[in-house]
Formats: structure tokens, C-alpha cells, sequence
């Protein structure tokens, strides 16, 4: 569900309430680095759970001292930011 090439994480999938929790642990063992790129342009599908996400790992390389950005947001994902303000809390690439 997370593929790393070229310097930059691919989320491959949904990204949804049932993938979360999967997306989670994984990315907690995969994410290397001080610096980390996370690409969103193969989900498959999204819901709230991605933006949900999105904050958790934000927080969680804040706490580290990792600087963290995402790019490639689907359309949908795109209005979920957007809907819920996080504009400012979400780094995009």
C-alpha cells in the first residue's frame, strides 16, 4: 500500500476508514528520513480517513524533527482540505 521510489512514498489504493489503520503501521515503518515526500497520485479512493492521516503523520514528524509534505492530492481529498480549513496544517508539496 506504500511503495518508496525515486526519493518519495506512494500511497497505492483506498485510503479509507478500512485501510487507515494499515496505512498507519506501515507508514511507521517505512517513513526514513529527515525529510519525506508522500505521494497521493495512486489512490485509488479517499475519504475523511486520509485527511485524518495526513495530521497524524504531519504531528507525528513534527515530534521528530522530520519535515514532512504531500503532493499529488486527488480531486477529492482537495475538497476535504478544504472543507475542513486545514490548508495551514497540511504541507503540500
Amino acid at each position: 500500500m506504500i511503495a518508496f521510489a525515486n526519493g518519495r512514498y506512494t500511497i497505492q489504493g483506498p485510503v479509507t476508514l478500512d485501510t487507515a489503520p494499515v496505512l498507519l503501521e506501515d507508514a511507521k515503518k517505512q517513513f526514513q528520513g529527515s525529510d519525506i515526500l508522500v505521494d497521493f497520485s495512486g489512490v485509488t479512493q479517499a475519504d475523511s480517513s486520509a485527511v485524518g492521516l495526513m495530521l497524524e503523520w504531519t504531528r507525528d514528524a513534527s515530534t521528530q524533527g522530520r519535515h514532512i509534505r504531500f503532493a499529488n492530492f486527488t480531486e477529492n481529498l482537495k475538497t476535504l482540505i478544504a472543507l475542513y480549513e486545514l490548508e495551514q496544517l497540511i504541507p503540500a508539496a
